[in-house]
């Protein structure tokens, strides 16, 4: 089942979004928490570090699993996941460990056997923060008619590849690959946020909830969740 709660705002998302894990760190402050990435979460992250400074959140029991990497990257690249992750939290708060999959990983599928090892090892997910793309993927589990159930390597979009290539400068290489969790480990984990934000998003949100389960858009898969909080700003909700 979906609850789905309508924010007036962005700001407003972002808090009603910070507000769960606050919660779920209270009842289990050894919670595994899934984090994402882009430009949706950045405002909770923002939030989440301004909790934590103000005494409200402790993350010094928690571990965290990020979605997805690009591959390959390495990981002091200024648009790797790991640094927008330690630019935007890590470096912020006290995580008690973190894990991403390694973008300079020589054999993906080593490392995304090894990534999958690590998420199993820790209990899989009390809570993961996923947000959608303008094709439907989560993660970066693109349109296709089968998905892998645990992590592995993928072949970007060119939709995705257009869309992100605003972070990359003019001489730079975009990786067209990434690693990315499985649609069974999303699927596994106890408790999803799904953060939508933004006019942008109208489209995909519309087809996501018009009563059919497309089997081309990784999101619906979400339909089926037994716990899946939706937090949408007006903007992506369609006014």
């Amino acid at each position: 089942m979906m609850e789905k709660i309508v924010c007036e705002s962005y700001e407003e998302a972002c808090c009603t979004a910070a507000d769960f894990f606050a919660q779920q760190l209270k009842r289990k402050p050894d919670s595994v928490l899934g984090l994402a990435t882009g430009s949706t979460p950045i405002g909770l992250y923002e939030e989440f570090v301004s909790r934590y400074q103000a005494g409200e959140m402790d993350f010094s029991r928690a571990r965290a699993f990020n979605l997805d990497e690009y591959h390959p990257i390495e990981a002091t690249h200024p648009q790797s996941y790991k640094t927008f992750m330690d630019e935007h939290l890590f470096s912020k708060v006290n995580f008690a460990q973190t894990r991403i999959p390694n973008g300079e990983a020589p054999d993906p599928n080593i490392e995304c056997a090894k990534y999958s090892a690590d998420l199993e090892a820790a209990g899989g997910l009390d809570m993961l923060l996923l947000g959608i793309g303008h094709n439907g993927h989560v993660g970066f589990n693109e349109p296709a008619s089968s998905y892998p159930l645990e992590a592995y390597k993928v072949d970007l979009t060119g939709e995705t590849l257009e869309a992100n290539s605003r972070f990359f400068g003019e001489n730079e290489i975009q990786p067209i690959t990434a690693l990315t969790m499985g649609i069974g480990q999303i699927f596994a984990a106890k408790h999803i946020l799904l953060l939508i934000c933004g006019a942008s998003k109208v489209e995909i949100t519309k087809k996501l909830f018009e009563g059919k389960l497309h089997t081309d858009i990784p999101a619906c898969f979400l339909l089926l969740h037994p716990n899946v909080t939706l937090v949408i700003d007006r903007a992506a909700n369609g006014g």
